[in-house]
């Protein structure tokens, strides 16, 4: 079995706060200032428009990018697995993007297969995934909503939940994107209306432009607690 969501990124490295890299000398302390100091300044701008933001990411300086709630239908393609499966990508400003999260995951099915992924310590800006195998959703869902915070605030954990019988997974990324893989997207799209989330035309996302991350310490460590909880594979 996969132990690994559909989704595959090819981002660059991004800046990430808490990564635990310290300034050695004058220069050093005085770079990391100014990179801090950016970084504060772009996220002290939490919603553009009626589109706001969690804590988790921003668009970086020499982003264009005009974010809005919506989405887009794509062909996911792995020559790696041999397989092409249509996908939908999609935004939610931060006060519906958890529980649309939670509801999307439904059609899934009541046992399901969830992935984590951190990049926590990571600053060349790579993930490692965390698997569990077969757990009950309403067990799921309840766990993950004593994480909510988590969740959607640190720019250094995701989540997929998977149905690899079925081919569908439900993810929720690093940017806060919502990612859905399945050959029939009309459930899912169902559940996108419903929370007043559309197709839109030339929709564009966080990660095709310049970007930002953002995590705590306080995150890694609640990281590592709902990884426990879950009983992940490490």
């Amino acid at each position: 079995m996969n132990s690994s969501p559909f989704f595959e990124s090819n981002e660059p490295n991004s800046l990430a706060q808490g990564n635990g890299w310290h300034a050695q000398t004058s220069a050093d302390r005085e770079y990391l200032d100014s990179k801090i100091a950016a970084t504060e300044e772009l996220f002290a701008v939490e919603s553009v428009g009626a589109f706001e933001f969690t804590d988790a990411v921003r668009p970086g300086k020499q982003s264009s990018l005009s974010l809005q709630q919506g989405y887009r239908r794509e062909m996911f393609r792995s020559k790696s697995r041999n397989m092409e499966l249509p996908m939908i990508l999609a935004a939610a400003t931060k006060d519906v993007l958890f529980d649309l999260f939670l509801d999307l995951m439904v059609p899934l099915g009541k046992l399901v297969d969830c992935v984590l992924e951190t990049s926590h310590s990571h600053g060349d800006g790579s993930h490692e995934d965390l698997y569990r195998e077969k757990i009950d959703l309403p067990v799921l869902k309840s766990t993950l909503y004593d994480y909510e915070s988590l969740i959607l605030n640190d720019g250094c954990t995701g989540v997929a939940v998977v149905n690899t019988k079925k081919q569908l997974e439900v993810q929720l990324d690093e940017h806060k994107m919502l990612m859905i893989y399945a050959e029939d997207l009309k459930p899912f799209e169902r559940i996108l209306f419903s929370y007043d989330v559309w197709p839109m035309d030339n929709m564009r996302f966080i990660t095709e432009e310049d970007h930002v991350h953002s995590s705590r310490s306080i995150y890694q460590k609640q990281f590592d607690q709902l990884s426990f909880r879950l009983g992940m594979d490490i």
